[in-house]
């Protein structure tokens, strides 16, 4: 690892609060009573070294405050605690919090500095003579550099899952970040799809206003049945218009030019062609027409139509040699449904965006209804139910 992390310690250090803070010294302050009344430290400067004792007591609150912005002064403030802990015992947890804190940045000039400080500190701390040390000097040296040792190793490791953890949470946000940018292409394709098919409807309907509107104004032999059933023709043109033109509203949200399209837009009518040309294609498809295309508005037989065509496409694509059933069936009174599944477990599926479905869903929506695709049992079923007058 170099010394130089491509992450900056700061970005993936989690806050503390004041309960973090809390555990902290509380465990902190456990390891500096330890230290101070092990090996009768406490009781010889009591009795033999008063003024030690005392100041041990006010070093110790000096060091606990030091670690309080060890964040902030990370090797000044771990520097600075160890070489007080020298004369105060009840300074040796902060030290350690220190130590630990400064290791989880993994900056191995920083960590090389307070260890050397750390070993000298602790070395002068057992060789005093208040502290009661009998053993020998190799022995304290290495107890010293095995627990400085320990605690960096420590701290590198908080330091590493500090990092992993916050690379996952990166990770996940970022992957968050595009699939909503995924989501948001997907629907502004599919608004500017609906709005070159509507661009059709709407020069079809206002064409037919127009021939009926000069019919009405040029022809003088009309007899006034004649002139009632040509302004009849003109309302109902007017009024698909305008519900086709609601449609376009819905759809667009900023300027885009295209070309129009040629073809004619497929409606209900079309889906047994659409049928036939899947099985030409190698399907096996079960198709059942419960819905005739007679007085169904082409809105909404448009919209049927594309949910169909998606659900044969997912199932070329995921259940390729499975047996695909499409059912269409309703009335003006119950509204449209329609119905497309196939088993699970054919094939080798084909890689897709998977955004095909969010687009159909808006679809549908936008006509006032809905659509579900999911699991069920042992198969892959997409249902939607769309208002006849969408």
């Amino acid at each position: 690892m170099s010394e130089a992390l491509p992450v900056p310690a700061e970005r993936y250090q989690p806050p503390l609060h004041w309960y973090s803070h809390a555990w902290r010294y509380a465990l902190a302050l456990m390891i500096g009573l330890l230290a101070w009344f092990d090996r009768r430290v406490a009781l010889v400067q009591w009795e033999d070294w008063q003024p030690f004792f005392w100041l041990t007591l006010v070093l110790g609150v000096v060091c606990f405050g030091l670690v309080h912005v060890r964040r902030q002064r990370p090797v000044t403030v771990a520097v600075a605690v160890n070489l007080l802990s020298m004369f105060s015992a009840l300074g040796t947890g902060a030290a350690v919090l220190a130590i630990v804190s400064i290791a989880t940045r993994r900056r191995y000039r920083e960590i090389a500095v307070v260890a050397v400080v750390s070993v000298i500190s602790g070395m002068v701390f057992v060789e005093a003579p208040w502290s009661d040390n009998r053993d020998p000097f190799w022995a304290n040296l290495l107890f010293n550099t095995v627990a400085t040792i320990g605690m960096l190793g420590w701290g590198m490791y908080l330091g590493s899952r500090r990092e992993l953890l916050w690379r996952l949470r990166e990770q996940v946000r970022q992957a968050q970040e595009q699939q909503e940018l995924r989501a948001h292409q997907a629907r502004g394709s599919e608004r500017a799809r609906i709005a070159r098919e509507m661009h059709d409807v709407l020069a079809h309907r206002i064409s037919q206003v127009t021939m009926h509107a000069n019919a009405v104004m040029f022809r003088e032999d009309l007899t006034p049945a004649q002139m009632r059933e040509n302004v009849a023709v003109i309302q109902q043109k007017a009024h698909e218009a305008l519900t086709d033109l609601r449609s376009v509203l819905g759809v667009l949200r900023d300027e885009e030019t295209g070309a129009a399209l040629d073809a004619p837009q497929p409606t209900l009518a079309d889906l047994p062609a659409l049928v036939e040309e899947s099985r030409a294609a190698g399907m096996h498809v079960e198709y059942a027409d419960g819905a005739g295309p007679e007085g169904l508005p082409e809105v909404t037989g448009r919209t049927a139509y594309r949910i169909v065509q998606e659900g044969l496409t997912n199932a070329r694509k995921h259940a390729a040699g499975a047996k695909v059933t499409v059912a269409v069936s309703g009335s003006p009174d119950e509204g449209l449904r329609v119905e497309v599944g196939n088993p699970l477990g054919f094939g080798t599926a084909t890689p897709g965006s998977g955004l095909g479905l969010l687009g159909l869903r808006e679809r549908t929506e936008l006509r006032g209804g809905r659509l579900t695709a999911g699991r069920e049992d042992a198969g892959w079923v997409l249902r939607a139910w769309i208002p006849w007058d969408a």
